[in-house]
């Protein structure tokens, strides 16, 4: 893993511990010109990476390079930013049965079968976050809660 991923993560990680809106942090954390600047094509849909915090609900401190490092690689769990036109649209109007997703909607998908990207950090090129897009046929479901899945 670079320095760079390291540093925005454990920034993510950091604030989401500190009891702030994890699906806020992730946003400030990409940039709002960021995501209006990017049009997902097809049938892909663009999804922040979510990053735990370094401490459990219970104040144990799980936090450190290797937890960012897991959550980054082996992460379940994304927060939807942008769905592409044909997203959830299949050539029968039944293919996804009404499912669809929505920007802000945290969804379940495997990290392999999504593509990892950074939006450079407005701050500093040397940093970026992570963002990831997968196809609309590999969400494999929606969570109310991101820190319900690991």
């Amino acid at each position: 893993m670079s320095v760079t991923s390291v540093r925005k993560l454990s920034d993510i990680a950091e604030a989401i511990g500190k009891g702030k809106d994890a699906k806020t942090v992730l946003v400030d954390a990409i940039g709002k010109d960021n995501i209006e600047n990017f049009e997902p094509f097809h049938n892909l849909i663009l999804i922040a990476t979510y990053v735990r915090s370094d401490m459990t609900k219970g104040g144990i401190i799980i936090g450190g390079d290797r937890t960012r490092a897991e959550d980054r690689f082996q992460g379940k769990i994304g927060m939807v930013l942008k769905v592409g036109p044909t997203a959830f649209k299949g050539a029968k109007s039944d293919s996804f049965g009404g499912v669809t997703v929505k920007a802000g909607d945290w969804i379940m998908y495997k990290a392999s079968d999504a593509h990892e990207f950074f939006f450079v950090d407005e701050k500093s090129a040397l940093d970026g976050s992570s963002c990831r897009l997968v196809e609309d046929t590999l969400v494999m479901g929606r969570v109310t809660d991101p820190e319900s899945i690991f």
